[in-house]
């Protein structure tokens, strides 16, 4: 059973309790007034209860409805502390004025307004102090200064109808009821402090809870901010490894087609000035061209072929600008689809075939190349051949391996073969980018 359920429990059992005290001394008192009237006797009773020999029944139907006015009021619940203080206010003038009518001979209706009280005043500072002034009244109430003060007829009176034995048989079930009353609002009070005790219980330990929750933020705050020192600096070096890879393969391709053009002009001339003026403006173009690239990627943006054209428009741009300048014979063939990647694809494939001319030319100082592009089942293979020197035992420089780091990001393959010339493959899986087909 909650502990709510065990409140209501209790205050119902208080509340019948009173409910059946108050039935039974207004009885007596009822009883005690007729059997004098009817005898003519007890002449001191009548003249002490006044109108009420006239009118006995009122003895009954008063109490009553005063304890139906007061169990009413206990029934209504309100909202807000001022309410509550005018209800708390209103039972206890209805306890009062029943406290009147039944002489001041039972005052156990105060300690179930104090156990009301107590159940459903707000948790603040005005709880305590309402109590006690509960508790004043009962104690006041409870003594023969109130009988005096307001002429009453004590309940002695109207037992003194009755014979000496029914009148301690009578004064025996009052003591009973009473003593009752006062226990059942002993275990009320049990329980309820030991629900106040729990609940303090309860909150310490959720501060408890709260304050090792704390610690643990804390601690993850810092293991946060040294992960995210860590990952500032990874990003960094990170960040310098794609430079240091956009920067070798931009100016490495452009660098590489320079020197191989002068190394020509060189040869036209004195045989050829005009070719030589004509293959110096290739140069030139291929100069530029590198240091716009060099400039983009500093500032962290795609090449500018790719900026400009399509992927296809931009391998082929490169290809001819190469040939243009180096006067090696690159052989081109694209057999795959090649729009629809998307742009870190696009990337990976132009650096792929801008580093295999480089390499082919720098190092391999081949004069002819072959490229060939073609699909299959979502793998894009991307071949680069040349007629160079080759390396039987191949080290792997910067090239290749910023060439395959690229492709690692993408779960591609890098193979290479030096025995006969130099051969590049890599492998990408397409991801199917929007717009692809």
């Amino acid at each position: 059973m909650s502990r709510k359920k065990i409140y209501d429990y209790v205050l119902v059992v208080m509340k019948n309790l009173n409910l059946i005290v108050i039935l039974y001394l207004a009885g007596i008192m009822a009883v005690s007034v007729s059997g004098a009237i009817r005898t003519g006797g007890a002449m001191e009773l009548l003249l002490s209860a006044g109108e009420m020999v006239s009118a006995p029944w009122k003895l009954i139907i008063l109490p009553l409805v005063l304890s139906a006015v007061l169990l009413l009021l206990l029934y209504i619940q309100v909202e807000g502390t001022q309410m509550l203080f005018w209800k708390i206010c209103a039972e206890t003038v209805t306890a009062l004025l029943l406290s009147y009518v039944i002489g001041f001979s039972y005052m156990g209706m105060i300690l179930l307004i104090l156990a009301d009280t107590l159940r459903y005043f707000p948790k603040s500072s005005h709880k305590f102090p309402v109590a006690i002034i509960i508790c004043l009244c009962y104690l006041l109430l409870n003594n023969e200064f109130m009988v005096l003060s307001f002429d009453v007829t004590p309940l002695e009176t109207y037992l003194a109808y009755f014979q000496a034995d029914v009148r301690s048989i009578l004064l025996g079930i009052q003591d009973i009821f009473a003593s009752l009353n006062i226990f059942v609002f002993l275990i009320y009070m049990i329980v309820l402090l030991r629900s106040e005790l729990n609940e303090k219980e309860r909150i310490i330990g959720l501060n408890r809870q709260l304050h090792e929750a704390n610690s643990e933020l804390q601690k993850a705050n810092l293991q946060l901010e040294a992960y995210a020192k860590e990952e500032e600096q990874m990003v960094a070096t990170r960040e310098r490894n794609r430079l240091a890879r956009e920067i070798h393969d931009t100016l490495g391709h452009a660098l590489t087609g320079i020197i191989t053009g002068i190394e020509a002009c060189t040869a036209l001339m004195d045989v050829a000035p005009e070719a030589a003026q004509e293959q110096m403006k290739v140069i030139a173009e291929v100069a530029r061209q590198g240091m716009t690239d060099v400039r983009r990627s500093v500032k962290a943006l795609r090449p500018d072929a790719l900026e400009k054209y399509s992927l296809e428009k931009a391998l082929f741009t490169t290809v001819e600008n190469m040939k243009k300048a180096s006067h090696v014979d690159i052989e081109y063939r694209c057999d795959a689809v090649m729009d629809g990647f998307n742009h870190d694809e696009e990337d990976v494939i132009y650096r792929i075939v801008q580093e295999g001319i480089t390499n082919a030319i720098r190092h391999g100082q081949a004069d002819r190349i072959q490229i060939h592009i073609s699909e299959d089942q979502g793998i894009l293979t991307v071949r680069i051949k040349d007629n160079g020197k080759g390396c039987p035992d191949v080290k792997q420089g910067f090239g290749l391996h910023h060439m395959e780091e690229r492709l690692r990001l993408l779960q591609g393959e890098l193979h290479y073969n030096g025995e006969n010339g130099f051969v590049i493959e890599a492998k990408i899986p397409i991801r199917w980018g929007q717009g692809r087909d």
